[in-house]
């Protein structure tokens, strides 16, 4: 084991190497990018191999191709051995950004096949990421996981069944696994983003307040994650208002929101973190 005492503290290259999940695009690809200049070697990680590939030999040496599907998870620790092998370094920062996003209504019926991926992707392949990566960080008493939720997962917001849902379990899994990994040297963050512009926010028909550009969220996030406090949400004007209908009695909650939504529209998978 290191010689580092238990309290945990924010990863630096010199540790290791970072593990991006969703790193095909979207916030991913901008927290890829905001890495490197920061000197990290980053395992990248998504399902399209060929982004991943043409990612790694536009940054040879710093960007390992690390392809697989979050919800393998019999792959994820192939995947990372693979990773930490060809780098010679174990995994010191996971930020686990993979997922998917999927408008849902309740109006004509509950779609249980969008609920249902939206909970494999965003909750349990998370689950998966932090169960491959865990054992080596724990063994080492040094490391970091990034766990990215989003605002919706404050409260149900219309339109977010299958998502608000998942997304409010990653918050409650990110707190859960503090108590327990604050003991073992490794240091837990929630990241929940607000509206970004990226390939999937690009499809939404709907007014998005306080739209952020992806390399700004990226941005906030790496910051965030070196800070080392708990929880990185942004923008901080959108937080600060979910936050405040978060304490508000359902009495005043459900009227509020409903006036200021739009009706819920079609249904259409989306793989990416980078909306609300």
């Amino acid at each position: 084991m290191s010689g580092r005492p238990a309290t945990p503290v924010p990863a630096t290259p010199a540790d290791g190497i970072a593990w991006v999940t969703g790193a095909s695009s979207g916030i991913g690809l901008a927290v890829v990018q905001r890495l490197l200049a920061g000197g990290w070697t980053i395992a990248a990680t998504a399902r399209r191999a060929d982004v991943l590939a043409a990612l790694a030999a536009a940054h040879p040496g710093r960007v390992i191709a690390a392809p697989a599907d979050i919800t393998d998870a019999a792959a994820l620790p192939v995947a990372l051995a693979a990773a930490e092998a060809a780098a010679g370094r174990p995994i010191a920062l996971a930020i686990l950004n993979a997922g998917i996003y999927e408008r849902d209504s309740a109006r004509t019926g509950l779609d249980l096949g969008a609920f249902r991926a939206q909970v494999e992707v965003n909750l349990l392949g998370t689950a998966n990421c932090v169960a491959a990566v865990l054992p080596g960080m724990i063994a080492r008493q040094v490391g970091q996981i990034g766990i990215v939720a989003s605002v919706a997962g404050y409260r149900g917001l219309p339109g977010t069944i299958g998502y608000s849902a998942a997304k409010a379990a990653l918050i409650a899994m990110a707190e859960a696994l503090k108590f327990d990994l604050d003991r073992a040297g490794v240091m837990v963050n929630l990241i929940a983003p607000g509206f970004v512009r990226t390939p999937a926010t690009d499809r939404n028909t709907f007014p998005m307040p306080f739209l952020m550009e992806a390399d700004a969220a990226a941005a906030r996030l790496v910051r965030g994650l070196s800070s080392g406090r708990f929880e990185t949400t942004f923008p901080r004007r959108f937080t600060f208002l979910l936050k405040l209908l978060r304490v508000l009695p359902y009495r005043l909650y459900f009227p509020i929101v409903a006036r200021g939504t739009y009706s819920p529209d079609s249904s259409r998978r989306r793989r990416s973190s980078s909306s609300l």
